[in-house]
């Protein structure tokens, strides 16, 4: 397939490169052309920061921008790409943003964290499809299905839900990560200590009902555990994290009051 980038960030980048192994990336399209121009090399596009200038002959077009620019990106696209099947990458944002301008619309959605200092397993990688006429998501499987083992046809409500429970899943839990380093920061202690702890509740997440793996003084309703890092966190000025723990201790108490 010919397909072009509008789009140079995370998802594109990572995308782009895996595509790039069996098919030809034309154009890379940012309004940063020194962020075209750097994804651009690696996949042997072309780069451009103008619209206009993104060549038509193209089978796929895949928009890879903030959910927020979805909508404009394909009002500039229409025009230039009336026949050819227009994709965006995003969670959570619904089909009709793009079929309500364009005829050949769908969605090619990889349920993962990228970054660019670390390389995609792209065969465990969930990918979902969607598109508004069969051929095209019949055509979206199929390249799908050239990148990853875990291939799916949802309607954007289910990648809806998928999106909003991986911000719970990856967003959230990573911020508490980040909020357990600033604890023991604190204190001088090594954060690398919980690295077991870590992999270990993960582990457990992927195996079992999360529920059920629940522990910690919350679940077990535990008040002067509680009550003893509140204190510290209070001692310690730090009302933002304080706050954090509160509510999520509370909603855990209420989860597991009635546990045998």
């Amino acid at each position: 397939m010919r397909i072009s980038f509008i789009g140079a960030g995370r998802v594109a980048h990572h995308l782009a490169a895996v595509l790039s192994q069996n098919h030809q990336i034309v154009q890379i399209y940012s309004r940063t052309l020194e962020h075209a121009q750097a994804l651009a090399s690696q996949v042997a596009a072309k780069a451009t920061a103008n619209i206009a200038e993104l060549e038509p002959d193209v089978d796929l077009v895949i928009i890879a921008v903030s959910d927020q620019a979805i909508a404009e990106v394909i009002q500039q696209l229409h025009a230039q790409f009336t026949d050819v099947l227009i994709v965006h990458t995003s969670g959570s944002t619904d089909i009709q943003v793009l079929a309500e301008v364009h005829a050949r619309a769908g969605v090619f959605y990889p349920l993962q964290t990228f970054s660019l200092a670390r390389e995609v397993d792209w065969q465990a990688t969930p990918l979902f499809v969607e598109a508004v006429q069969p051929q095209d998501q019949a055509q979206l499987i199929q390249l799908a299905n050239s990148l990853s083992s875990h291939v799916y046809a949802y309607t954007s409500a289910q990648r809806l839900s998928l999106h909003l429970a991986a911000v719970f899943a990856c967003n959230f839990s990573n911020y508490c990560y980040d909020m357990a380093k600033q604890v023991v920061d604190a204190q001088q202690v090594d954060f690398s200590l919980l690295y077991p702890l870590i992999l270990e509740t993960a582990q457990k997440a992927v195996q079992y009902d999360p529920k059920q793996m629940q522990t910690g003084p919350a679940m077990r309703g535990d008040q002067n555990i509680l009550n003893r890092h509140q204190q510290m966190l209070e001692d310690a000025k730090r009302e933002d994290l304080k706050k954090v723990y509160n509510l999520m201790s509370q909603q855990i108490l209420q989860s597991h009051q009635t546990k045998a």
